[in-house]
């Protein structure tokens, strides 16, 4: 299982856009430009949270991004929805049906009602993850760093995109 770089990088540019005023946003210079990307992929990023309804983007001079949910109701599964899609991780690929099945295809592993013991177990592990995903918010991240990065890291970050919005 592995998800796209464009994972972390949503979440980064999520915690970044925590502190914005209502009334203001970032641009996508600043926030490719403080993570070292490219303005291009980053849009992509953005773009994908936007659909998703995670942010919004304004436009004009002073444009940029916001977020348009609070950062407790936006959860990593959110954010990795918005990026990745909802497609399982585990593809079965009807392999019962050449050896036990003998009827050329498996009809259940595609449908909810699996009798396939290990699509069963991949997708009741895929939903553990998503569960825990889900119980992770921007708010709970933006915690976290607060106790466990240096207060200089953060206001030096925090710096950058006040000065850039000045």
């Amino acid at each position: 299982m592995k998800y796209s770089v464009m994972v972390e990088y949503a979440l980064h540019s999520l915690v970044y856009l925590i502190d914005v005023p209502p009334e203001e946003s970032i641009g996508i210079k600043d926030l490719s430009e403080f993570q070292g990307l490219s303005e291009t992929y980053l849009s992509k990023v953005l773009g994908k949270l936007s659909k998703a309804g995670i942010v919004s983007s304004v436009s004009g001079v002073k444009g940029g991004y916001k977020l348009s949910k609070k950062p407790e109701d936006i959860s990593f599964w959110d954010v990795v929805k918005a990026v990745e899609g909802e497609s399982p991780i585990f593809q079965c690929k009807n392999i019962k049906a050449n050896f036990a099945n003998q009827t050329g295809h498996c009809d259940s592993c595609a449908s909810g009602t699996s009798n396939c013991t290990i699509n069963i177990v991949m997708l009741e592990a895929e939903e553990q993850m998503r569960n825990y995903l889900r119980g992770k918010t921007i708010a709970w991240l933006e915690e976290e760093l607060n106790r466990t990065l240096p207060s200089e890291r953060i206001a030096m970050a925090k710096e950058f995109f006040h000065k850039k919005n000045s």
